[in-house]
């Protein structure tokens, strides 16, 4: 059993990595920045017992210091962590210059530099706990999007890109403390957010965009989270395991 704490782990793909995690055993702090509700509502349905929800908003340091410190106390520990909040905003370069900086301000804050702050937070945490097992894993959800590039949402897609670099740059200093750090980047994937999206004039373009025929389902992309956050992966560490349905090959 492990101790998890995932980022937007209340909708959509977070809540399927949420789901998966405790499904093996794993006790899953679920955190949303503010739809208390839904956190609640998927607290309700996890297998097993210890799972706690917090919210706090990761583009606020202290925030961040607080949420970690908070899911610590409450889980006793944290031996995983999924970075998986993140904001997709539409601000092709064509608009106004107020929102193209806006846009970039919220995105990169969220999506990287929140990521960011929460994972030092918690390799703060496993380098200096006097309790339980040496080393940890620490999974970051990406995008195709690092890679092929997103015209309508370049900070969206410079912000993955980022978090896919941060990947490997901490691999490669936390392997000899024991840590493992790896990253996932899905292609289209169907939740809520997107329904409106695939039931549209564009659904079929989207499915066609893979060689199967359909978008990512969220429990394909925690499936590959929750492989890559096992104790079995421990030999894997600075991969970006791309989980697009073939959709965009590199």
């Amino acid at each position: 059993m492990s101790c998890v704490l995932v980022t937007g782990g209340s909708r959509g793909i977070g809540a399927a990595i949420s789901r998966v995690l405790a499904a093996r055993g794993d006790r899953v702090a679920v955190h949303c920045r503010s739809n208390m509700a839904a956190a609640r509502g998927l607290l309700a349905e996890l297998p097993g017992d210890g799972h706690v929800v917090l919210s706090a908003d990761l583009a606020d340091d202290g925030a961040v210091a607080d949420l970690v410190s908070r899911a610590v106390e409450s889980l006793g520990t944290i031996d995983v962590l999924v970075n998986n909040a993140g904001v997709y905003l539409d601000c092709p370069i064509q608009g106004s210059y107020q929102d193209w900086t806006a846009n970039w301000r919220e995105v990169i804050g969220v999506n990287l530099l929140g990521a960011a702050a929460v994972t030092w937070q918690v390799v703060d945490h496993l380098l200096h706990r006097e309790q339980g097992p040496q080393g940890g894993r620490i999974v970051m959800v990406g995008s195709r999007g690092a890679y092929r590039g997103e015209p309508t949402a370049p900070a969206y897609g410079a912000s993955k890109a980022g978090l896919h670099a941060l990947t490997q740059s901490l691999a490669v200093a936390l392997a000899p403390r024991g840590i493992v750090v790896n990253a996932v980047a899905p292609g289209f994937v169907a939740t809520d957010m997107t329904e409106h999206l695939l039931s549209g004039a564009v659904g079929d373009d989207i499915r066609a965009q893979s060689p199967f025929g359909r978008a990512g389902e969220p429990a394909d992309i925690a499936a590959a989270v929750a492989w890559l956050s096992s104790a079995e992966a421990k030999w894997t560490s600075g991969a970006v395991l791309d989980a697009n349905g073939a959709s965009y090959l590199r």
